[in-house]
């Protein structure tokens, strides 16, 4: 019994792969539409703002990409292959490390959406209610990391 369910946890190869694949297909998305406003940009002399907005949405696009595919290496790093190689950066060790990487990737994207609703918006009330909002989710997941830290986890070292 020990062993069988010992061998659930490759049940998550599954979601892995499909975020893996979910990720690149948003990252090769984003980098279509990229080239697209490129394009526009250059031969058709899209408007500034316009430019701004669709560049904004791809860069989203991209952040949204690299969410899942830091969801599907994480889970399976966790998982199945401790020893997959990775850059540093990505490294999962537990799910502490996942959650703060996560939570770094989607501060980024409320950051990015967020300048894009500021371009966008015709109404200065919009970009505050907006602008609010996304400070207030912001600071609900710092302070969710926070609270749910490990003690003794990025503790500064001193040197003796």
């Amino acid at each position: 019994m020990r062993k069988l369910l010992g061998l659930t946890r490759y049940a998550v190869i599954i979601p892995a792969v499909a975020s893996i694949i979910g990720a690149l297909l948003l990252m090769l998305r984003g980098s279509v539409a990229m080239i697209q406003v490129v394009y526009d940009a250059v031969i058709n002399r899209a408007y500034l703002k316009d430019t701004i907005v669709e560049v904004l949405t791809a860069v989203d696009a991209i952040l949204l990409g690299t969410v899942l595919l830091v969801i599907g290496y994480g889970l399976y790093e966790l998982f199945v292959d401790s020893e997959i190689e990775v850059p540093a950066w990505l490294q999962v060790r537990d799910l502490d490390d996942l959650k703060s990487k996560l939570i770094g990737v989607v501060v980024a994207i409320i950051a990015v959406v967020f300048v894009g609703i500021f371009v966008d918006s015709k109404r200065g009330a919009d970009v505050i209610s907006y602008g609010v909002a996304a400070g207030a989710l912001v600071a609900g997941l710092a302070l969710f990391a926070y609270a749910t830290k490990k003690p003794g986890k990025d503790a500064p070292k001193t040197k003796a």
